[in-house]
């Protein structure tokens, strides 16, 4: 059972500001403290290739998982993001990637704002498929705020 989820919104950076912080590990240290406990980068810098560990926070649906950044497109502003172990994967989940997207906002003719994109993918195994129900909108919101909240007091 394949499904998508998908959050967009608008941020009063630039896209290339913006992308200076989705499109690299920064975004998931502004995460440390918020929605995780910690972050370890097991390989790379922040390019394609780059495998973290994740150690969420207590009382999270799971306490840790691993991902790996797949695409790291600096020219489009795209970067995709694969769970390899733990978290959804541990609970019927043969995929689960997140995609990031800045765009330019076709609404603001001064550049003085994007849009920020996140999209959820995932498959789960027909004998999980209950367990599509775990998969909500709410962290995409969450990392959008952190996101935005860092964008934002950065001036």
């Amino acid at each position: 059972m394949f499904g998508t989820l998908l959050e967009e919104t608008e941020v009063k950076v630039p896209a290339s500001k913006a992308w200076a912080l989705y499109g690299t590990l920064e975004l998931e240290k502004a995460m440390i403290g918020k929605l995780v406990e910690a972050v370890e980068v097991v390989e790379g810098d922040g390019g394609t290739g780059t495998i973290l560990n994740f150690t969420l926070k207590p009382g999270s649906r799971f306490s840790c998982y691993r991902e790996k950044f797949t695409k790291v497109d600096n020219e489009n502003k795209v970067k995709e993001i694969e769970v390899l172990e733990g978290g959804f994967l541990d609970f019927g989940f043969t995929f689960y990637r997140c995609r990031i997207e800045i765009k330019e906002n076709p609404n603001d003719d001064t550049g003085s704002s994007c849009l920020v994109t996140l999209t959820t993918e995932y498959d789960v195994k027909e004998e999980a498929a209950d367990n599509a129900s775990l998969v909500t909108n709410k962290p995409l919101v969450s990392i959008t705020s952190i996101g935005n909240e860092y964008l934002l007091k950065s001036g």
